[in-house]
Formats: C-alpha cells, sequence, structure tokens
C-alpha cells in the first residue's frame, strides 16, 4: 500500500515517547505522530490521552523516504473550547486598547519629566557650573 500525504488512514500506537507517538500503519510501516500533533489543546505527558495498543485515526502529512509523519489532531474537529495559549487574555476593542496605550504614554511622559527634573536639582539646575 502505498502511503500518500494528506491521506487518512487507521493505525494502532506502538510506542509512546516524550516527544510523540509511534504508529502501526500496517505492512510493515511506522509513521510518527510528534506531541504537537495529537490534540488540540496543550499536553504535557502523552500517556494522559494515549496508551499503547490504542487504534487511532490519523492523517499523512509528510513522506521523506521510510520517515512518514503523522497527524492525529487533524482528523479531530476543533472543540470550540480549546484554548491554545493558557492564561489567555479575551480579545480587547481597539478604543480599549487606544485608551491603555494612551494612558501608558501620559504615566511615561510624567515619570521621564519628574526623572529629568530630579537629575538637573542635583547637577545644581539649569546654567549651573560645570567643571
Amino acid at each position: 500500500m502505498a502511503i500518500e500525504v494528506g491521506s487518512i488512514l487507521d493505525g494502532t500506537v506502538s510506542g509512546i515517547t516524550k516527544f510523540g507517538v509511534f504508529v502501526d500503519l500496517g505492512e510493515q510501516q511506522t509513521g510518527l505522530v510528534h506531541i504537537s500533533e495529537v490534540t488540540h489543546g496543550y499536553i504535557e505527558d502523552i500517556n494522559d490521552v494515549l496508551q499503547l495498543q490504542d487504534a487511532v485515526k490519523v492523517k499523512v502529512l509528510s513522506v521523506e523516504g521510510n520517515k512518514i509523519g503523522l497527524s492525529i489532531r487533524q482528523t479531530q474537529e476543533i472543540p470550540k473550547s480549546t484554548d491554545r495559549r493558557p492564561n489567555r487574555r479575551p480579545k480587547q476593542s481597539a478604543e480599549a486598547f487606544e485608551a491603555k496605550m494612551k494612558s501608558f504614554l501620559r504615566d511615561s511622559n510624567e515619570r521621564l519629566h519628574d526623572l529629568k527634573r530630579n537629575t538637573e536639582g542635583k547637577r545644581g539646575g539649569r546654567g549651573g557650573r560645570r567643571d
């Protein structure tokens, strides 16, 4: 059986490592599913998601010689509640962003002005004698 990029195949988990899982595709062919392609969202330990001999559906991402790159994630529907980045802030409107930027700029200018005034006072002020 020739394996082509984009094909969706059934396989069995034959090995688990910290960076991914090996999937037996039959006919003495094995491919690798990288940890980022196992499921939607973040997973710290693959063993929490998959175990040896689990039946999986995979999509072929690449075939380079005898190396086959696979994805389980791309055969699954994207869950609506999945957030790929932990502690992600909700989207803000452009107006809220502009207001925050104006406030930051105003505070920054005030601090810079205070810093310059304090520094000039320590040097003797404007027109002070310099040696």
